[in-house]
């Protein structure tokens, strides 16, 4: 995988934002400072048995020495039901503890535009956007931000985000008025502005299927994902080949290729494991890749030349891939 440094850090802060979401403030274990981060910026927290989660970092500050310089890093952690064990154990942390994490990580930037920039949050996706928030806000450029919710008692970071951004924020709460209009602010987007959507996978589905059928050009439309894959009926075994070196893996149904080859001692180059990094794209010598991903266009997926190892799997009994 990418090889990033290892920071050891303690939670000097626990704040229940709402009754499923947490503030946790992590300072440095040491006397040492921390990596510098820009909005959209993940670190990686590592679990007791092994795993790792991925938690966006929060800030609602306009001065920029918060990222650049910062004295402590903020997440946002929802606590999942069922959880798989990294929302328990985020939520059972208190002031003292210490847990070890990446540095940061960022696929979910910024980028530089011409246009007013669109922000579009769901649920806990708010926490990479409300970042963005307060970038856009620094520089002084124009955006507009959409913060969608259950409730408006679910809404994390509500005060200091209305704070921050004020008449440019549109709050939609669902038990007062119904699901979100996805399709309706993007159809109303006439000036090619750009729209960063994080969320609930069907946000983000319905997001980049609209952007299909309105003809967006490729790469307007940014968003981030944090929910893993999940198996789909139908799911078949399969046998990957390793052309450099002719070893062969069983890929079971349940698991993922670059699973399989992580267990095997291999490690491919990879980072988000839910098919939106782009990392661990390899290339595809033989058989026909299933795509599952989002990072390839339609015609890349059609050439069946390339696919991301993470959550791709196979139409075809064999692959070979160039690894």
């Amino acid at each position: 995988m990418l090889e990033q440094a290892k920071l050891d850090l303690t939670v000097t802060g626990v704040r229940q934002e709402t009754p499923l979401i947490r503030a946790i403030r992590l300072a440095p274990a040491r006397d040492t400072s921390l990596p510098s981060w820009e909005a959209g910026a993940h670190i990686k927290v590592h679990l007791p048995q092994g795993d790792e989660r991925s938690y966006s970092l929060v800030n609602a500050s306009t001065d920029l020495s918060a990222n650049t310089n910062p004295r402590f890093y903020l997440l946002g952690v929802r606590l999942e039901q069922p959880s798989q064990g990294g929302s328990v154990f985020m939520h059972g942390l208190k002031p003292g503890d210490v847990i070890s994490a990446s540095a940061p990580s960022n696929n979910f930037p910024l980028a530089s535009a011409d246009k007013p920039v669109i922000l579009l949050a769901g649920g806990i996706g708010v926490t990479p956007v409300v970042s963005m928030a307060a970038e856009l806000t620094a520089r002084g450029h124009p955006f507009r931000f959409y913060y969608a919710g259950r409730s408006r008692t679910q809404l994390a970071f509500l005060p200091v985000i209305e704070g921050l951004v004020g008449d440019k924020l549109a709050i939609h709460a669902d038990d007062t008025s119904g699901l979100f209009d996805v399709v309706g602010l993007m159809t109303s987007l006439k000036d090619d502005e750009p729209l960063y959507c994080c969320g609930p996978m069907p946000m983000i589905e319905l997001a980049i299927n609209t952007a299909k059928q309105l003809g967006w050009r490729d790469g307007r439309l940014h968003f981030e994902i944090f929910t893993p894959p999940q198996p789909k009926a139908g799911d078949q075994p399969f046998e990957v080949v390793l052309k450099n070196s002719g070893e062969s893996f069983h890929i079971p149904v349940g698991k993922s290729i670059l699973d399989v080859l992580i267990e095997a001692g291999k490690d491919p180059l990879h980072d988000c494991k839910r098919g939106d990094c782009g990392i661990c794209q390899v290339e595809v010598v033989e058989g026909v890749p299933d795509h599952r991903d989002f990072i390839l266009t339609d015609s890349q997926k059609a050439t069946g030349k390339l696919m991301q190892i993470c959550v791709s799997r196979s139409k075809t009994p064999r692959l070979v891939l160039d690894l």
